[in-house]
């Protein structure tokens, strides 16, 4: 029986967060541990009453504490470009390319000097951390890929599948057409592009190449990737002993309903985390398990 778009889509999450999803503190922990040095030198400008002469002294004895300045502004580039009424400056803090009185003027103006000598922070290696914790919040976009992928791999173990024997972790087109002796020229314009593949399942001598993505808000690529996967659908059906599979999920799809309703009418192994709940695995798998 055809199942119902509407009621599928209302079934969709809105997270798939995990206990690490919010900040990955061993990666601020790391950051700020390579640094810490740099950092540890820089306090003792804490409550300076002639800052800016301190700082030149420090830069002359410690040039390396120069690569911690852009983290102290919450910025990982290297160069810093500035722009006033006298031009534009592209500072460099791997390899200086200005005097020290100019980084000295940088420090000023950026209001670095004014967080150190008020002692409007007690520690450096404290507020990088605080600075570290803030930026990773970029990085969640990524862990929700990573999440997702790691959901539907648990999915996959506990159905029987064995990683490297009956499944396999991104894998190219060219490598599935290697191991498996298909022909997939139909699903990239003809050998002109190299299709990833997050998962590929290979049970009963068939092969299912699987995307999984998460979107728990909206955005244009759920449009784009959906038009893709549409597309991935109509054309993986020519390949005899293939078979597309598409795991999403997340209430983002709400604002891009239209495309993926077109998506789902042609592609009947679309599936979300209810459906593996409720053992989709077994009914697109069955009735050989590995």
């Amino acid at each position: 029986m055809k199942r119902n778009f509407n009621e599928w889509l209302s079934t969709m999450r809105d997270s798939i967060a995990t206990w690490r999803y919010y900040t990955d503190f061993e990666k601020v922990y790391s950051n700020v541990e390579s640094i810490k040095v740099e950092l540890n030198i820089l306090n003792s400008l804490i409550g300076s009453r002639n800052i800016e002469n301190e700082f030149k002294q420090l830069l002359k004895e410690y040039p390396k504490t120069l690569k911690v300045v852009p983290i102290l502004l919450a910025k990982r580039e290297k160069e810093i470009k500035i722009t006033d009424a006298e031009g534009e400056f592209l500072f460099n803090f791997n390899k200086p390319n200005y005097t020290i009185e100019e980084y000295t003027k940088f420090m000023r103006e950026t209001g670095l000097f004014d967080l150190l000598e008020k002692h409007i922070i007690n520690n450096l290696v404290d507020y990088v951390t605080g600075v570290e914790v803030g930026m990773d919040t970029n990085g969640r976009k990524n862990r929700t890929g990573d999440a997702m992928e790691d959901l539907v791999e648990s999915y996959l173990v506990k159905y029987g599948l064995v990683k490297g024997v009956s499944y396999f972790k991104e894998m190219t087109k060219s490598e599935i057409e290697e191991k498996f002796n298909l022909d997939l020229n139909c699903i990239s314009n003809q050998g002109k592009t190299e299709k990833r593949f997050d998962f590929v399942m290979y049970v009963n001598n068939h092969v299912y190449a699987c995307e999984c993505n998460f979107y728990g808000s909206s955005g244009s690529k759920l449009n784009e990737t959906s038009r893709s996967y549409k597309n991935l659908a109509i054309e993986s059906k020519q390949v005899e002993g293939f078979t597309f599979v598409w795991f999403t999920d997340g209430v983002g799809w709400n604002t891009a309903k239209h495309n993926l309703e077109e998506t789902f009418d042609v592609l009947d192994t679309i599936y979300n985390l209810k459906d593996l709940d409720e053992g989709a695995l077994e009914k697109l798998l069955n009735p050989v398990k590995v």
